[in-house]
């Protein structure tokens, strides 16, 4: 039975120190999935970069620091090269090393080990699709990688309920496993909802694709295309289901920690682990095709309301477009919030003069991001204003912002 593992999430984006922790139990690997419910591609890094190169610092946040992480690690996480680099051949390759070139401190005291913690946090966050990775991981007693989520609004509910979506975590004592769990309010410290699979050959000896599906009503994870993991809300039992907003991801190799235990003689460094590519698909429901969750918002001219060039950062344009049927076109309500490609539509700044921009920004629950639909339009409480296109104007890319309701044409919305 695998050890507890409490960690802390500890992240140069918000000062808390925040404790995370689960119990996952093996099982045996289940069958093959049906059709992938995934759209479009919307994410990706292919660790294309020369030789030396550090991570894509437009995609990747480096933390750094020694404190043990709440779990008692042993590493320090440092933004080095010598800890996180691309290798020339088609993968960024992390690697933990038994060192302290520059005397960094450790909960401990002198710290014996460093190594690498990447996160997108600032610059990529997406609710529900297909996220995965083909990773090589490293080996040994000690050693512990990890691929896994957290909930961008970490920073401001804490953790458990921002929730946090472990992809895959292997503890170098289970050569062999690989481990997927979910952490939420209610189920988290010994109780997340967490599984694993084992296969015949250690992980660390291959290449495998590690993937989970992320839907409004479940989380499904497989090892290199076959699922072994399943849970769903029923599985909370009656605790909140946190896994409605938007997640970051995280890439480190740890080392040491109470779960994982300590390097002992036979454990070798330097350990790498090999990151050939991380893809992030929006969510369908269609299983294929152009379209993801949600449906069009039909207004002006007959064109729909589109995310400017399907682009995922904030501040994204919020326009008026032919209608496509692509993922930057689907829109699902949820509550107040109209959302699109993970994100939600926002009023800039949360004005609230006539003629403030519309965009794309990550769901924060403010008044900037709540819409009513009243008698065919969109009503921005905050503002008391309503969605309108600009001009009035049936041009493609026509940009739409807030202005006083009236009952033009240039208000009137279908949600179907």
């Amino acid at each position: 039975m695998p050890r507890l593992r409490p960690r802390t999430i500890r992240s140069t984006f918000a000062a808390a120190v925040l404790v995370a922790a689960g119990l996952v139990a093996a099982s045996g690997p289940g069958a093959a999935p049906a059709e992938a419910a995934i759209g479009g591609l919307v994410w990706s890094d292919e660790m294309n970069a020369a030789a030396g190169t550090p991570p894509d610092g437009s995609k990747w946040l480096r933390e750094t620091g020694g404190g043990g992480w709440g779990n008692n690690e042993l590493e320090y996480y440092t933004t080095s090269t010598s800890n996180a680099a691309h290798n020339g051949a088609g993968q960024l390759v992390i690697t933990a090393r038994r060192e302290n070139p520059a005397n960094y401190q450790c909960w401990y005291g002198p710290c014996q080990y460093t190594s690498a913690r990447l996160n997108t946090s600032g610059r990529f966050t997406q609710t529900y699709g297909r996220f995965e990775a083909r990773l090589q991981i490293p080996r040994g007693q000690g050693l512990w990688p990890a691929f896994w989520m957290l909930g961008n609004d970490i920073g401001s509910v804490g953790w458990p309920t921002s929730g946090e979506i472990d992809i895959m975590e292997n503890v170098g004592f289970e050569p062999n496993t690989v481990h997927g769990t979910l952490h939420g309010p209610g189920y988290s410290g010994c109780c997340g909802l967490g599984g694993g699979t084992t296969i015949s050959s250690p992980l660390a000896n291959a290449f495998h694709t590690y993937t989970v599906d992320w839907a409004p009503d479940s989380v499904t994870w497989y090892l290199d295309g076959v699922q072994y993991l399943r849970k769903t809300p029923a599985d909370a039992g009656g605790n909140r289901w946190v896994f409605d907003h938007p997640f970051f991801m995280i890439m480190n190799v740890a080392v040491g920690g109470n779960w994982p235990g300590s390097p002992n003689a036979s454990t070798v460094f330097p350990q790498q682990m090999l990151i050939d590519w991380v893809r992030v698909y929006a969510w369908t429901t269609g299983g294929g095709g152009g379209g993801g969750t949600g449906t069009p918002i039909t207004g002006y001219g007959g064109k729909c309301v589109d995310v400017a060039g399907a682009a995922t950062a904030n501040g994204t344009k919020v326009q008026l477009w032919t209608c496509n049927g692509t993922n930057a076109q689907r829109w699902t309500r949820t509550g107040s919030t109209l959302r699109a490609l993970g994100k939600c539509l926002d009023v800039a700044g949360a004005g609230t003069a006539n003629g403030t921009r519309v965009q794309l920004w990550d769901c924060n629950g403010t008044g900037a991001q709540n819409w009513n639909y009243t008698n065919g339009q969109l009503v921005n409480p905050n503002s008391g204003k309503c969605l309108d296109v600009a001009g009035p104007s049936t041009a493609d890319g026509t940009q739409l912002h807030i202005w006083t309701c009236h009952t033009g044409a240039s208000q009137r919305w279908t949600l179907t």
